[in-house]
């Protein structure tokens, strides 16, 4: 069985401390200083980030995601993204090029506004468990190990910290 690594608090910390990482590489900068050329490091699955817009339409997209497995999970539901046939690195790659693709047709501003919303959302989810049910195996949706531990899963890019989304393209 999985087991989770984090207590909800623990894991809702390292959430805030990746997104406030991302939130202080664009704090201030305009629509244009966004959308500029900027280096960022490649994903297990590959480069597709050209900016540090793209990047914040990138770890929004999977924010989302995890949003919506957490919530399924705690409505007895299996996320469509734990299915094998999204578990591939193909699917992944294709998911992450169009929610990249999609973020560039969203003003800065209206990106930035969703990127808080559903950070808040995703904080919240998070924060509503205690410890015993955040362990507890029958809280994750028919995922092994429980909501902690899925939320760890679907939080955390493959070989890198859990919760450490932004943390992992904004390393050198």
């Amino acid at each position: 069985m999985r087991i989770a690594k984090t207590s909800p608090a623990e894991a809702a910390q390292l959430l805030r401390d990746d997104q406030a990482l991302l939130v202080t590489a664009i704090d201030g900068l305009s629509a244009e200083e966004l959308q500029a050329p900027y280096r960022l490091s490649a994903g297990p699955l590959g480069h597709f980030c050209e900016s540090l817009h793209d990047l914040v339409g990138h770890v929004l997209m999977w924010d989302e995601i995890t949003l919506a497995v957490l919530r399924d999970a705690r409505n007895g539901r299996m996320h469509w993204s734990l299915d094998p046939r999204w578990e591939t690195p193909e699917a992944g790659s294709a998911l992450n090029v169009g929610g990249v693709e999609a973020g560039r047709h969203i003003p800065s501003d209206l990106l930035l506004h969703r990127f808080h919303s559903v950070g808040g959302a995703l904080l919240a989810e998070i924060e509503q468990y205690d410890e015993i049910a955040w362990a507890d195996p029958t809280t994750g949706g028919g995922y092994d190990g429980g909501i902690g531990a899925l939320a760890e899963y679907v939080s955390t890019p493959p070989g890198y910290e859990v919760f450490g989304h932004a943390a992992r393209h904004l390393k050198p």
